[in-house]
């Protein structure tokens, strides 16, 4: 299941690449969250074209097709950081000190293998769409309105890209927690008590009262 986790920090070479991939990330959820906007947008001038002057807008499939993968994978890096993606806590939260982390790293590094060869995959993909000497540098199109595919088959790897970046870095966070024994190491998510969430969220809720 996905929970909720809490990231440290310190003034540690690991947290301040931590701290400094996380401001790329956040960018990329927030152009994700803004395509997910503008979609939703194109559905309402779709619908109302269509029920209020029988002219639904032209190419709206096409448009989906194109700001699909920029609304369901730009944004999976940030999500990774924060520990909302979702898995099975149910050993690992039984889990304490060096067992919990040697668990966190051998589950962390199957999925960083998983994801470098996801990017070799999406990579090979978008380069069979892109040439330079097509029109549009695509050497395919959507249906309606022709637009070039390579944009959104680009989005893929590079999302990809910045996720093995994560993992790496989390690698060598729970790495290092398991060598030196650490209790809670930093720029790894770790997963709060009940207690933990609540006072979180009980903090969250001041913050927006003040």
């Amino acid at each position: 299941m996905a929970g909720t986790a809490s990231v440290l920090e310190d003034g540690s070479l690991l947290s301040r690449l931590d701290r400094g991939l996380l401001k790329i990330e956040w960018g990329m959820a927030v152009l994700s969250g803004i395509g997910a906007f503008a979609l939703m947008m194109l559905a309402v001038v779709s619908v109302t074209g269509r029920n209020g002057f029988n002219a639904p807008l032209k190419g709206y499939v096409d448009w989906i097709e194109m700001a699909m993968p920029l609304i369901a994978i730009f944004g999976i890096s940030y999500v990774q950081r924060q520990g909302g993606h979702i898995r099975m806590d149910i050993v690992v939260g039984a889990l304490k000190g060096r067992p919990l982390w040697l668990a966190e790293f051998l589950t962390t590094l199957a999925v960083f293998v998983l994801m470098v060869l996801l990017v070799w995959g999406t990579w090979a993909h978008f380069d069979r769409s892109f040439d330079f000497a097509k029109p549009n540098w695509s050497r395919d199109s959507s249906i309606d309105l022709g637009l070039p595919l390579w944009p959104a088959k680009l989005v893929v790897p590079v999302a990809f890209s910045v996720i093995c970046v994560r993992l790496a870095l989390q690698l060598w966070g729970f790495g290092r927690a398991f060598v030196l024994g650490l209790e809670r190491p930093v720029a790894v998510p770790l997963v709060q008590s009940a207690a933990e969430q609540a006072q979180a969220e009980a903090e969250h809720m001041q913050g927006h009262d003040a």
